[in-house]
């Protein structure tokens, strides 16, 4: 059937006159529609019936009553291959309903605003408008629903269209078995989320923390596998909202969480960065204002054996020089804001390298949203740690007798940003713009910072002069006095242990400089 009869009530007014002008001149629709939506489209020149008009009854309670009504969710609901439906509707004067747009009442911006009221949050739940919705979206074999504007050139495609759509064979003004289907869907999520918005806003406790967290989300892809290729992993969301593959073999479980660290890693740095990961941690960064194969030579340095097969990430477009050393080793996979042609050219030789681009601004909002891990029987939501804390005022944060030069104050802010993101517990040599040696993820502080110095000597670079960053406290002083034994002269830590006196003393003993960020970036 071809659709005759459209119910529009949006808030989000976004392409609505086009689309409306359109339904009715070249479609022949009858417009009804309701308060605002009705008078924009009166403006416009629009011949529309108010739903209040066309029920015979007023709109009532300042608005709150309009659409709840059965020759509205009649309309809607009835089974056009039913006689017994169709008789019904017959004898209650209860014509179709062909195709409903509803966006709904803006819930979510609403509470995102200072200093919101619970009575003006409450004034802002929809009601009608996901009536409608979920009755034409159940009925969806019959009736065509559109929640999202963008979805109303589909619908008028498809309207135009008379050749084969989806299998079936269509005239002119109706829509396929297999959009709607898709339409509903989406309404479907839409209100779930609507709903869970709500829920989590009213079972809020005194705290303002959420008293019950609600997802939904769409399956975005299956991937390749998950830890291990005999895992089954999915991705749910908008990944791609964020992160485009240009190439490559399929994402797996562990490529998405190479992926996010990496990411999570690249934007603490403002200046032109080349980094290397492993597993999640970060094994070389290096940076240069210039020349990117620089920053690259400094990151790859630091290790030699672990870029191999791991992830390389650049917070600035890929350049073919980049690209050009980058290449000569097997990586995993690139993930960079952009790429140059030639950069592009050279990369598309490795068919199974997967290349990932970036979307910065997207990302850089991303990062402050929660961060969500399963646990046995539920779910754990955390902040997440997206800057790197203490570093205002370092020069007012020392704690030995000799406070650091300027070059070590350098250093320690760009081993502060390394650090934070390798696994504790975390030890990061570093000079003002390299990695020297990185000990991660070790059960004790002293082992890492064995490690870090081990990994160091490995590659040939000297500690000499270094600045170590340790993600939190040192309990005792051994860690430290092992970073002074191999060359450091300065270090930065949260401080706040029981013996930070005795650390303190370690570090004035060897004339070494101290800061203490007051800050952990604890990292599991």
């Amino acid at each position: 059937m071809a659709i005759e009869r459209a119910l529009l009530s949006v808030s989000d007014k976004t392409g609505l006159v086009n689309f409306a002008r359109r339904l009715a001149e070249d479609f022949g629709v009858e417009l009804l529609s309701t308060g605002g939506t009705a008078a924009a489209l009166r403006e416009a020149g629009l011949e529309v019936t108010d739903v209040s008009d066309y029920t015979g009854e007023p709109e009532l309670f300042e608005g709150r009553l309009k659409t709840l009504h059965p020759k509205v969710h009649g309309g809607l609901l009835q089974r056009r291959d039913k006689d017994e439906h169709v008789a019904q509707a017959k004898k209650h004067e209860i014509p179709t309903i062909d195709l409903v747009v509803v966006n709904l009442y803006p819930f979510e911006e609403t509470i995102e605003k200072e200093g919101v009221t619970l009575e003006e949050a409450i004034e802002k739940i929809d009601i009608g408008g996901p009536s409608m919705l979920r009755s034409a979206a159940k009925n969806y074999a019959a009736v065509t629903v559109v929640t999202d504007p963008n979805d109303y050139s589909r619908v008028l495609e498809e309207m135009g269209e008379v050749e084969e759509l989806g299998g079936e064979t269509t005239v002119r003004g109706q829509t396929s078995l297999r959009l709607r289907e898709e339409l509903a869907l989406k309404v479907f999520r839409r209100t779930a989320d609507y709903d869970a918005a709500i829920a989590n806003y009213l079972g809020q406790t005194d705290e303002g923390t959420a008293g019950c967290f609600s997802l939904n989300l769409p399956l975005e892809r299956e991937l390749r596998y998950g830890d291990n290729p005999h895992q089954g992993a999915r991705l749910y969301g908008n990944f791609s909202d964020f992160f485009s593959q240009l190439q490559g073999k399929d994402l797996s479980y562990t490529n998405i969480l190479d992926i996010e660290a990496a990411a999570d890693m690249i934007l603490d740095f403002k200046r032109p960065t080349v980094g290397i990961l492993k597993h999640t941690n970060p094994c070389g960064i290096g940076q240069h204002d210039e020349d990117l194969r620089e920053a690259w030579g400094k990151a790859f340095e630091t290790d030699r054996q672990a870029p191999f097969g791991g992830v390389i990430v650049c917070n600035r477009p890929i350049d073919e020089g980049l690209a050009r050393v980058i290449s000569e080793i097997f990586t995993d996979v690139i993930i960079a804001p952009g790429y140059e042609a030639d950069a592009r050219a050279i990369l598309k030789k490795k068919k199974n390298l997967r290349l990932m681009e970036m979307n910065l601004e997207a990302y850089l909002d991303e990062k402050k949203s929660s961060l969500i891990r399963s646990c046995p029987g539920g779910l754990m939501v955390m902040d997440r740690d997206h800057e790197a804390l203490g570093l205002d005022s370092l020069e007012t944060k020392v704690v030995t007798k000799r406070p650091p030069t300027e070059k070590e104050m350098l250093a320690m802010k760009f081993g502060w940003r390394v650090v934070k993101h390798v696994k504790s517990n975390a030890i990061v040599f570093a000079a003002s713009d390299r990695t020297l040696g990185i000990g991660a993820g070790q059960m004790s502080r002293v082992d890492s910072s064995r490690i870090a110095v081990w990994k160091a000597g490995e590659a040939g670079l000297s500690l000499e002069g270094s600045v170590i960053a340790s993600d939190a406290m040192f309990p005792f002083a051994d860690g430290l006095d092992a970073a002074i034994e191999a060359g450091a002269t300065a270090c930065i830590q949260p401080g706040g242990s029981i013996r930070d006196e005795e650390v303190i003393a370690a570090a004035d003993a060897a004339n070494m400089a101290m800061v203490f960020t007051g800050h952990r970036h604890f990292r599991h």
